[in-house]
């Protein structure tokens, strides 16, 4: 997941039945509240839980051979690499051997390249990350004064005369200038465009949490100003430097490309199981190429692998659960939202049988919080309707946890992460995320351990993102997750979607053809985790 398109305990078990909701963001943190448990029981599934199959020590197996090809492979595994390539590979031969066919379906991918990258301020040391996507200077780099918009964050003019970003360039003399502007409100895209538009000759864009700030646009643009993510305490220092001397000049040389190519997702279903009726699970394969993706995302691609590996070896299938490994989800979900649009396209039958949608990016976070997507939009407003059903998916989970006395706390369906294309066309979508660059509060700290003030995946997007960055605790009470939910929905969806086990015919009653969604909120810096395009 990267800092992407979208800008990314008091309760014991004595607290049976009850859970501590609070905010992931990275920006601020809401206040606590209590809710009890929503949904009532999970569906009865004859025979073992696959909760006691699918174990942290198990999925950590597959991590060890992904960190393998990762240090064979440059030391990563992005896509249009070969590092992606062996990763599918081991996929694929996991799979095979588990009595799976599997299937690669290819997509048109944009890649982006950087040859050279430097940004210089007098005084201040600086590590800028190119954003993906970003135009590029000119061949030798532009030295310029500062300037800032006349509201920090940078947004373009706002159709909505009472946005706080209304007028950010209005008067602002950025001709030529070096522009420098604070993560929130829009896209990354968004402040690149409104820069390039204002004449800026590049873009500085620091976060509003600590962490680095590795992020896309989220597609070519020709009118992008040359964009580059700095830590927020380089902001500070960049905004502390020009207030002191408004005259300082500004060195950035970028020079980068992008490529057209071609990746893959990995797909693969059971042998058993009704066609018309299908649980969907989903893990981004590709990660940033700053470093290995263990955390983001092989743990949820090992995961789902080792779910499917196990739930092969069951009969008490009554759905077909597909099993998906998206690619090129660091560049802007790229692989969901080719599988998603396809089947709009060419199958939308097809589409409506999918019952639901299960993703999984990011589930081993050092400072994990055991986070749960909020289908039913009980602490955070989705920024897009979510379809009816999501919210008996969410439940398969928080049952799951209030059953074993698990806390758990919710975290925003924010769509920044593959489940959007899905909860976009109608699909009941949920899942589980332990966090990326959002900040842990003290009561999170209370409930899950941790340490309070810092990112919940302190090596989020960097060289870092190794083995050791993965939390065995976070690792285990996930998977074992993820093996519940997708034996009990392989059983039955009747929640979701009315379909009873066993039953013939289509049966979707409605499940997920348009759903009517609740929420207005418009996903700002709320997001903790996906393709960070804002």
């Amino acid at each position: 997941m990267r800092t992407k398109m979208f800008p990314t305990a008091v309760a014991t078990a004595a607290l049976s039945g009850l859970v501590l909701a609070a905010s992931l963001t990275p920006t601020a943190t809401a206040s606590p509240s209590v809710a009890t448990g929503r949904h009532g029981p999970g569906t009865h599934v004859p025979g073992p839980d696959l909760s006691q199959k699918v174990t942290g020590e198990r999925v950590f197996r597959h991590l060890e051979e992904l960190q393998e090809i990762a240090d064979e492979n440059g030391g990563n595994r992005a896509a249009g690499t070969p590092g992606y390539e062996e990763s599918a590979q081991y996929v694929e031969k996991v799979l095979r051997k588990a009595g799976y066919q599997t299937e690669r379906q290819y997509f048109p991918v944009v890649l982006f390249d950087v040859q050279d990258l430097a940004v210089e301020v007098p005084g201040v040391e600086l590590d800028p990350i190119a954003m993906t996507y970003s135009t590029s200077t000119p061949d030798d780099g532009v030295t310029a004064g500062l300037v800032r918009p006349a509201i920090v964050d940078g947004c373009p003019e706002s159709a909505d005369p009472a946005a706080p970003h209304d007028d950010s360039w209005a008067g602002v003399d950025a001709a030529g200038k070096i522009a420098l502007v604070q993560r929130g409100s829009c896209t990354f895209g968004a402040k690149a465009l409104a820069a390039g538009e204002a004449g800026a000759a590049g873009l500085i864009i620091y976060n509003n949490a600590p962490g680095a700030l590795n992020g896309t646009l989220g597609g070519r643009n020709a009118g992008y100003a040359p964009t580059v993510g700095v830590d927020a305490a380089e902001g500070a220092a960049i905004l502390a430097a020009f207030q002191a001397d408004p005259s300082l000049q500004v060195t950035f040389d970028l020079q980068a490309t992008t490529t057209d190519a071609e990746s893959f997702n990995v797909l693969a279903e059971t042998r058993r199981g009704r066609d018309d009726n299908v649980v969907m699970l989903g893990a981004h394969l590709d990660g940033v190429e700053e470093g290995p993706g263990i955390n983001d995302n092989g743990t949820g691609s090992a995961a789902i692998l080792e779910t499917a590996v196990q739930l092969a070896k069951t009969k008490r299938i009554n759905n077909t659960v597909r099993f998906a490994w998206w690619g090129a989800e660091e560049l802007s979900l790229v692989g969901s939202n080719f599988y998603v649009a396809d089947l709009v396209a060419n199958d939308p039958e097809e589409l409506d049988d999918i019952a639901t949608y299960l993703n999984f990016d990011m589930v081993g976070s050092p400072n994990y919080t055991i986070g749960v997507y909020d289908a039913d939009e009980s602490t955070f407003p989705a920024p897009v309707p979510v379809p009816d059903g999501s919210a008996a998916a969410e439940a398969v989970f928080t049952d799951y946890f209030d059953g074993i006395e698990q806390p758990w706390v919710d975290t925003e369906f924010s769509g920044r992460s593959d489940y959007q294309a899905f909860i976009n066309n109608g699909v009941p979508a949920s899942g589980l995320f332990t966090g990326a660059d959002g900040i842990k509060t003290a009561e999170q700290q209370a409930i899950f351990g941790g340490v309070a003030g810092e990112q919940l995946d302190q090596n989020y997007h960097s060289a870092g993102d190794d083995l050791s960055n993965v939390n065995p605790e976070a690792l285990d009470i996930m998977s074992r997750a993820i093996g519940h939910a997708a034996q009990q929905l392989a059983w039955s969806t009747e929640a979701i979607n009315g379909v009873e086990p066993g039953r013939p015919g289509h049966g979707h009653g409605g499940g997920h053809g348009g759903g009517h969604g609740h929420g207005g909120g418009h996903g700002h810096d709320r997001g903790a985790h996906g393709f960070d395009a804002r």
